[in-house]
């Protein structure tokens, strides 16, 4: 794996949905790399994660840059007009 750049941080208050329903998460992992999945020849991956719940306890998304980008400028918008409430 060549990651180029990696992020992690912790979650508090957070869940994630995944096969057997929704499931506390306590970290996030956010790295652009090749992805497994998605046809780009590079991605942005965020991978929500509780380690101690095992392998299942995970969410993974991997995004074009393009769409990336979006995103981020989506939860920029968001997060501003919730601050607002």
């Amino acid at each position: 794996m060549c990651t180029y750049s990696t992020e992690e941080l912790a979650l508090a208050k957070s869940s994630g949905k995944g096969p057997d329903g929704w499931f506390p998460l306590e970290t996030a992992t956010v790295y652009y790399d090749h992805p497994v999945h998605a046809p780009d020849e590079h991605t942005v991956n965020i991978d929500f994660l509780n380690p101690g719940r095992g392998p299942g306890a995970r969410v993974a998304v991997e995004l074009s840059l393009d769409s990336a980008k979006d995103l981020l400028a989506a939860l920029a918008v968001t997060v501003e007009r919730a601050a607002d409430h």
